[in-house]
């Protein structure tokens, strides 16, 4: 076991999972140790719903996500999601489709297969979510969710090549699932700029993941039920003193589902949205509590894929 251990080390990663809980002396570029992410904002309206609720509480939100994805709304709204989003110093980001999920396969939603559920199968489904990035980047968009491996590397190589945004934030799903450093470390190398870890990792595991890849880590510190259901607001300060450069991202417990979202769930949306900031203030209020040093960036951080309108 030991020199399996030194190999590790030989590459780079950890040999073990970091139980000392080390304080991450890495940033991102402006210097920040955390952002705020409020995920599922499906749609302008929802997304007003989180600008508005963030002035009342006096939150700083630095990225929405979205879930339903491009080809789920209309460019006038996603041009509306962008401009809201330019004006509040917000990164927009978009989920790319379809998925495995959205097709006629059947194994994603088998018991044993869920996990190839965000997966695009075939080279047609990864050149339709090609053609989804193409078509938002076209309006501005400059944030992208992807959950699929082979999608961050080619969106990384078309970077590369000009095709798409050199600018482009490729931000990769929970769901993608990968759990250790080497795994994450293959997808920073293959072109990710964010990764969201699975929910459940331990501190130690996570610092390891830290230790090992420089990217921002995602991570939710209140969870969706059908990702675990966890609170672990407490742990928000730790979160931010080991795995800095951290999104700290509040979901919210015991919702019904919400994808794809559309008009006959808007009011859901938006209440989601407005409670899911709300949740972010308690989550703010502890970490001012318990870790009052820690540096938050500001609104329109110049790294972020702020809308391009």
């Amino acid at each position: 076991m030991e020199e399996t251990r030194r190999f590790l080390e030989s590459l780079g990663f950890p040999g073990r999972d970091l139980h000392e809980l080390p304080t991450s002396s890495k940033r991102f570029p402006d210097g920040a140790q955390y952002r705020v992410e409020i995920p599922s904002v499906e749609g302008p309206r929802a997304l007003e719903a989180v600008v508005s609720e963030a002035g009342k509480y006096g939150v700083t939100i630095h990225r929405v996500s979205q879930g339903s994805g491009i080809m789920m709304q209309t460019d006038d709204e996603i041009r509306e999601m962008l401009r809201i989003a330019r004006d509040a110093g917000m990164e927009l980001s978009l989920f790319t489709g379809p998925r495995g999920t959205w097709d006629i396969s059947a194994q994603p939603f088998t018991t044993a297969g869920k996990s190839i559920g965000a997966r695009h199968e075939g080279i047609d489904q990864l050149v339709y979510a090609v053609e989804d990035i193409r078509r938002g980047c076209a309006l501005g968009l400059r944030g992208v969710l992807v959950a699929d491996e082979g999608l961050v590397y080619l969106v990384g190589e078309m970077k590369k090549a000009g095709r798409l945004p050199p600018d482009l934030v490729v931000k990769v799903s929970v769901q993608l699932g990968a759990a250790n450093p080497v795994s994450i470390g293959l997808l920073e190398r293959s072109g990710a700029n964010t990764y969201n870890v699975p929910t459940a990792l331990t501190l130690a595991r996570l610092a390891s993941i830290r230790a090992a890849v420089d990217i921002p880590l995602d991570i939710y510190v209140e969870v969706p039920d059908d990702f675990g259901g966890f609170v672990r607001h407490y742990e928000i300060p730790e979160i931010v003193r080991v795995c800095a450069p951290v999104y700290v991202k509040f979901g919210v417990r015991n919702h019904p589902g919400l994808y794809p979202s559309g008009q006959h769930l808007e009011g859901l949306a938006v209440s989601l949205a407005r409670e899911r900031v709300r949740r972010a203030y308690l989550g703010m209020e502890l970490l001012r509590r318990y870790l009052p040093d820690a540096v938050m960036s500001r609104p329109g951080a110049p790294d972020l894929g702020l809308p391009v309108v």
